[in-house]
């Protein structure tokens, strides 16, 4: 095929122009998800600022309904910790290290149900068989912290919602319907993570802001905008070029 433009002529065949258009559609559509993830995040970044800067909530005072409502904004509750039947979550990696995140049920004392408060992580001993001492001293109090949903995984196994038996019990993913059968009394659908300054908690080091910032999505748009122009130049500089030989 020719095509003759500024009195310059380009030769292509119809599979080449077919496996360009394709290729530079897919380019572009990969770099407007990009765009559109970073507006995501955005919009995540305004709502959780928006969130932190409200009033707190009272837990004991305010049923929490709607999760979605009330992600990352503090919280306040009395009542005790049920430090008898705890939840070691496993596979819980930070500075690459594998250990465990403390999920301790905390007892409302206006409400017959509780809330899991993640006391922080814990490093995996030398022994796998031996679980970490995470006894509490003080089981009636006051505690703070943000409310935030459970660890989530990559990729859920089945079971992986099945705690171990006994105490500690060990579970891969949270499921509070599962866990709430496994303790007898109900729980609420969300986790309170515990302030840094709290006592009677470990390394607390809770995430502010997306995994994946804005500005990363853009760059990777622009990388994806880059190569449909580079792939459109280089096309064009094939099917311009002076040649004798077949056609592209």
């Amino acid at each position: 095929m020719k095509v003759k433009i500024l009195k310059r002529e380009f030769r292509f065949s119809l599979l080449g122009l077919s496996i360009y258009l394709l290729l530079v559609v897919l380019l572009c559509s990969l770099g407007f998800w990009q765009l559109s993830r970073a507006e995501q995040k955005r919009q995540l970044l305004r709502q959780q600022q928006a969130v932190s800067n409200a009033d707190g909530l009272d837990l004991n005072r305010r049923p929490v309904a709607d999760i979605e409502s009330v992600r990352y904004k503090k919280v306040e509750a009395t009542g005790h910790y049920d430090d008898a039947h705890q939840f070691l979550i496993d596979n819980q990696i930070m500075d690459g290290k594998p250990g465990f995140f403390v999920l301790t049920p905390f007892l409302l004392d206006t409400e017959k149900r509780a809330v899991l408060v993640n006391r922080g992580w814990l490093a995996l001993g030398m022994d796998r068989s031996m679980l970490p001492d995470v006894s509490i001293n003080t089981k009636v109090l006051r505690i703070a912290g943000r409310i935030n949903h459970f660890p989530a995984v990559g990729i859920k196994i089945k079971g992986a919602e099945i705690p171990s038996n006994g105490w500690p019990a060990i579970v891969q993913v949270i499921d509070s319907h599962v866990l709430a059968a496994k303790l007898a009394y109900e729980l609420y659908d969300f986790q309170i993570e515990l302030d840094a300054e709290a006592g009677e908690g470990y390394r607390r080091e809770w995430k502010t802001g997306a995994t994946i910032p804005p500005e990363k999505h853009l760059a990777y748009a622009v990388q994806w905008f880059g190569l449909a122009l580079t792939l459109t130049i280089l096309f064009i500089w094939i099917s311009g070029r002076e040649r004798s030989e077949h056609t592209l």
